[in-house]
């Protein structure tokens, strides 16, 4: 028969449990400040985004956190730094899908492995637009495809750089539809911007967020949405599925991941408080504002999304035959 647990040997037990969970904790809380990497220049959806959730989980992290922009080759600048940190759950990369589901199958080698990212979360996704110069006689998706199809390779069509989604879109256009454009690559979204607006170029795929102003403004039209559903910030807008090109989904997605080799407890502990916020109304009427819908999946659901992206892409690459340096 067991001896009866004395108050004194129970006041021990209960102290050693606190002291372990304590030690958990800590395990899972950073010491240090937690830096999220943005691996593109301040000011835009990648960085606007990950800034809105910090001011909310500061309290989760009393040693600090702050967003740093270090910017440069399509974000593999910034990815690199990411992948050789310290894999202890104080450094982040949060990018748009480039350097983590695209690059890989661009550029013929890379300074990281971007098969070995550790996923956190997928915070929100973007849909991508079609956009079109007013000058272009079109009003609709339907009569867009015709006119292209009655003028090849006589339209233009912007993007954000060689690689960039707004280019790897557009590729995924004219597979499915059978139709050829002149690409004009550009240095960012803001100079294509004003050039579809000076009617200099014909059509864009651009991030919703930054053409839906103009739309409304006048200054262009957009034709489609490339989600599967319409988007809250233009719902008048149809999107390709409804307009006749069903497999015609792309949207730019914003992730969190960690350099290889960080313990599931960090990983655990970095979902736990970025996902919460993503919840709130507050959050989401801001990213509302971007064009953004917020996700907050689990570590595995982001892994097999970023997969999923990570192969589809990969196909639109090999069939456009897109190469980078």
């Amino acid at each position: 028969m067991s001896p009866p647990i004395t108050r004194r040997l129970a006041l021990t037990l209960a102290a050693a449990t606190f002291a372990g969970a304590g030690t958990l904790a800590c395990a899972q809380q950073p010491s240090s400040t937690v830096k999220l990497i943005v691996p593109f220049p301040a000011g835009g959806t990648a960085d606007v985004l990950p800034r809105i959730l910090v001011e909310k989980v500061r309290s989760a992290y009393p040693a600090g956190i702050v967003v740093e922009n270090k910017s440069g080759a399509g974000g593999n600048i910034g990815a690199e730094s990411v992948s050789r940190a310290d894999p202890d759950g104080t450094t982040f990369l949060v990018s748009p899908p480039g350097p983590i589901a695209i690059n890989h199958h661009l550029y013929k080698s890379l300074p990281f492995d971007a098969t070995k990212w550790v996923p956190v979360t997928v915070l929100a996704t973007v849909p991508n637009v079609l956009a079109v110069s007013n000058k272009l006689p079109v009003k609709n998706v339907e009569e867009f495809v015709a006119y292209l199809k009655a003028n090849p390779r006589k339209v233009s069509y912007a993007s954000q750089g060689n690689g960039s989604t707004s280019h790897l879109t557009a590729a995924m256009f004219m597979q499915l539809t059978g139709t050829e454009m002149i690409h004009i690559p550009y240095k960012g979204t803001a100079p294509a911007l004003v050039d579809i607006v000076g009617a200099n170029v014909d059509v864009f795929f651009d991030n919703i967020s930054s053409s839906a102003q103009f739309h409304t403004g006048g200054k262009l039209k957009i034709l489609a949405v490339s989600d599967e559903k319409r988007s809250q910030l233009l719902p008048q807008v149809p999107t390709f599925v409804e307009s006749g090109i069903p497999g015609m989904v792309a949207v730019t997605f914003f992730s969190m991941v960690a350099p290889p080799g960080t313990p599931k407890a960090a990983v655990d502990y970095a979902h736990k408080q970025f996902s919460a916020e993503l919840l709130t109304p507050d959050v989401q009427q801001k990213f509302a504002l971007q064009g953004a819908t917020p996700a907050g999946w689990t570590p595995a659901r982001s892994g097999e999304f970023i997969r999923a992206e990570s192969a589809k892409w990969s196909r639109v690459i090999k069939s456009a035959n897109v190469t980078l340096e």
